[in-house]
């Protein structure tokens, strides 16, 4: 008697049958597997081997989803929050939380994968439920290891008596409910004020807090025989790995007041509270929100995204992960770039700006005519593409991959996966994608430094700017420029480079105001007046 599966593989590419073939014979629940149920099995574990393979080594997980009618039904809001806590908050010893994470997050990533690939659900969904599951499972683990932490060290109070509790704070696509399949989770922990425990023996309240954060990386990220439930970044935190893993809200403000970088202003505009004291987490961001978003219109936020992003350029070019969606050209960290780069500039002024999600973000800028109508609805359409196939990649073996496939049999997997009969219809739609992007991404932040410099005047006029010629040459340049009276036009620049103002600008500014000048020179010598200009 045949197999009743064998019939529904015929909807699968050739190549991919044979795998699902082994897994279900290695499946030791086919009998409890409802039949109309076949046709988005083999299409799920044709799609991904991280499923197929959960299923046979833990089938009661399976049929647990299968029982419930989870693989067809939409969560609603508090719905996985609520799961974890059930099953997993009122766990008696930190193995016991342990084991109990790591079988609901495969169990759920089951259930997200299954829907997805299935066409059950759309991006968003599977995004939300991503970083709800995530955002639970951190919320839960902080709450079990404050009680037991303060059950032996005593309570973290401030110089009032008062009680003191973390605020977590999910960074980049965890804050933004954006969260890809197999990501990282990039966390921050703060606390509101210093003090002592109020514990046989008094313990400093920093301390405290780096041992509530140290038990939480671990109890998440450790690699045990039920695996991991997620790898946890801190390298976001002020001073990187080499500061203290958790600060006070006044230690958070002086760092970001004195220290602060560009990158760090565009890593905060995600950054959203998770887990902890979410009324003390209002007020972290009451403090941080002038250095995210500055009151004047920040036009040098286009530049310095642009350097950050020739950087990432550099290092796929380096790396050879041109073929990344994430960070190669025309990839979801431009779309990203896109959005993030007006929120720098006029997020000061326009608090609607001052918002997480990059879909949001560009609808809002086409209502502004920030961004034309036309080229937001293809950057839609370009992240969601480019969003999918990320996931779609990661949900073949929840690995961290963001590269496309160089083998035959993984490159019909992903096409299938994304409902193209070929590799070739696949590549020809994202690179169709990639290609807007990128040009998209010129659009806004201007020509390339490289066309920049192909100007011949202004080219010129930066060598007056940086006095690399003498004075006979440097006259010369200026009258053919322009200028009628080039020696009035050298003593002003003279007078503009010995003032006290540019003699103590950084570095930094300094590099601007050479930029600067030469296209500002150029533009002077067309006007009437010049001099007086």
């Amino acid at each position: 008697m045949s197999d009743p599966i064998l019939p529904h593989l015929e909807s699968i590419p050739a190549p991919l049958r044979g795998s699902i073939v082994t897994f279900w014979q290695s499946f030791s629940a086919r009998d409890a597997v409802p039949e109309e149920l076949f046709p988005e099995l083999v299409r799920v574990w044709a799609a991904s081997t991280f499923v197929a393979r959960g299923c046979v080594t833990k089938p009661d997980v399976f049929l647990e989803l299968i029982k419930e009618g989870a693989l067809h039904r939409v969560y609603k809001e508090g719905d996985l929050n609520q799961r974890v806590t059930d099953e997993a908050g009122q766990s008696g010893t930190q193995e016991e939380l342990m084991q109990a994470l790591r079988r609901l997050r495969q169990r759920e990533m089951i259930r997200i994968t299954w829907r997805d690939i299935a066409g059950l659900c759309d991006l968003e969904e599977t995004l939300a439920d991503t970083s709800d599951l995530a955002e639970a499972c951190v919320g839960i683990t902080l709450d079990w290891c404050y009680k037991e932490l303060t059950r032996t060290l005593g309570t973290p109070r401030n110089s009032e008596g008062e009680a003191q509790q973390m605020v977590v704070l999910g960074m980049g696509k965890l804050g933004g409910r954006e969260l890809n399949f197999s990501s990282d989770i990039d966390l921050i922990f703060a606390y509101p004020e210093g003090g002592k425990t109020d514990g046989a023996r008094a313990l400093d309240n920093q301390q405290f807090f780096i041992r509530l954060g140290q038990m939480l990386i671990k109890i998440l990220n450790d690699n045990t025989a039920d695996g991991f439930v997620y790898r946890v970044d801190m390298r976001l935190r002020p001073f990187g790995d080499s500061g203290p893993l958790a600060s006070s809200f006044s230690a958070f403000e002086n760092y970001y007041l004195t220290h602060g970088r560009e990158w760090e202003r565009y890593a905060l505009i995600k950054a959203r509270v998770i887990a902890g004291d979410l009324q003390a987490g209002k007020e972290f961001f009451d403090l941080i929100r002038p250095f995210v978003f500055r009151r004047y219109l920040d036009y040098g936020a286009f530049e310095e995204l642009r350097e950050i992003k020739d950087m990432i350029d550099r290092q796929a070019r380096s790396k050879g992960q041109l073929d990344n969606v994430k960070i190669g050209p025309g990839g979801i960290r431009e779309i990203e770039f896109i959005g993030q780069a007006f929120q720098l500039v006029r997020g000061g002024r326009d608090v609607d700006l001052q918002i997480r999600g990059i879909c949001d973000v560009l609808r809002r800028l086409a209502r502004r005519n920030l961004l034309p109508g036309h080229a937001e609805a293809r950057l839609q359409h370009a992240y969601t593409f480019l969003r999918r196939t990320e996931n779609h990649l990661q949900m073949v073996a929840d690995q961290q991959v963001h590269s496309l496939p160089q083998n035959e049999l993984e490159r019909t997997r992903l096409a299938f996966s994304m409902n193209f009969d070929s590799w070739d219809d696949f590549k020809t739609r994202l690179d169709e994608h990639r290609d807007l992007v990128a040009h998209q991404f010129d659009q806004i932040f201007a020509a390339r430094q490289e066309k920049v410099e192909s100007r011949e005047p202004e080219t010129v006029l930066k060598r007056v700017w940086e006095t690399a010629v003498d004075e006979e040459e440097r006259l010369q340049i200026l009258q053919e420029a322009g200028f009628e009276q080039p020696e009035a036009i050298a003593r002003q620049i003279d007078e503009l480079k010995q003032h006290r103002a540019v003699r103590l600008m950084t570095e930094k500014g300094r590099n601007r105001l050479n930029r600067l000048m030469p296209r500002l020179l150029q533009g002077i010598a067309r006007q009437v007046r010049a001099e007086e200009v």
